[in-house]
């Protein structure tokens, strides 16, 4: 096997890696301070489409975190830029919060329910029946079917929440129509991404908690990948995956030395 080059540029998922239901992880912040202070082009990473990066960047601020909004990157900043790319100028059916409108609407699109391109299904607390039925409809009618991000169930401090994996399956289920999902484990979402800090993929790691999301979408787009034991994934359900990260470390304060 071919030795990597030398780690110029990093990106990490957020929940899991550097907090945990609203509390930053030990070592999160001394990570993001080496990070700052290398100068290494880095971002954080979240599949939630809820929040803008300005948003996020303010909630992080109130746990101590300083992240840049220029080094948040969500999935529906990859579904924008997906978007952009497929179909400039476009028109969306959405469902979903400020961070994918506002991720659309930056791109020039018009957000309508009269023959839109594309039906885009994000994160939303507010699920309605309404919404998905015309969903539905707009989707049988033609439109194509996006959404931002496959996971089934979002964390919360009461347990497991439905999110957009599990209702992108209602839809499916109603027309026959699968979406082509922009974040992660799709590597589009680390290649758009690195695309933005001007960074390459040979030289960059990604740090996540998911052995089905994080390290896969790392590995398929041909990063270094390292897989902490703080959120998701335990050391017991890694020999069941058929791939395996480059490292699995304890937690993200054990790779501050490594910048």
């Amino acid at each position: 096997m071919a030795e990597r080059k030398p780690i110029e540029s990093w990106l990490t998922d957020m929940d899991g890696v550097l907090i945990h239901e609203g509390v930053p992880i030990p070592g999160a912040a001394e990570f993001l301070k080496a990070l700052r202070e290398s100068g290494k082009p880095f971002l954080v990473l979240t599949n939630n489409s809820i929040y803008t990066p300005r948003d996020l960047q303010a909630r992080l601020a109130r746990m101590g975190l300083d992240v840049p909004v220029a080094n948040i990157w969500t999935s529906a900043l990859a579904t924008a830029k997906f978007l952009e790319a497929q179909r400039p100028d476009g028109t969306a059916y959405v469902i979903g919060e400020a961070g994918l409108t506002t991720a659309l609407h930056d791109i020039g699109y018009i957000l309508t329910d009269h023959e839109p391109d594309y039906v885009v299904l994000g994160e939303t607390r507010t699920y309605s029946f309404e919404a998905l039925t015309r969903a539905i409809r707009l989707i049988n009618g033609g439109a194509r079917f996006i959404c931002t991000n496959p996971d089934e169930t979002g964390p919360s401090t009461e347990g497991p929440l439905p999110a957009t994996g599990a209702v992108a399956a209602l839809i499916t289920k109603a027309t026959g129509k699968d979406p082509y999902f922009a974040g992660k484990p799709n590597p589009l979402m680390m290649r758009t991404g690195l695309n933005a800090i001007g960074a390459h993929s040979e030289t960059s790691a990604m740090i996540g908690d998911r052995m089905d999301t994080d390290v896969l979408a790392g590995l398929e787009a041909g990063m270094e990948t390292f897989l902490v034991l703080t959120g998701v994934t335990t050391p017991a359900e890694i020999d069941r995956y058929p791939f395996r990260p480059s490292s699995v470390v304890d937690s993200i304060a054990d790779l501050v030395d490594r910048i």
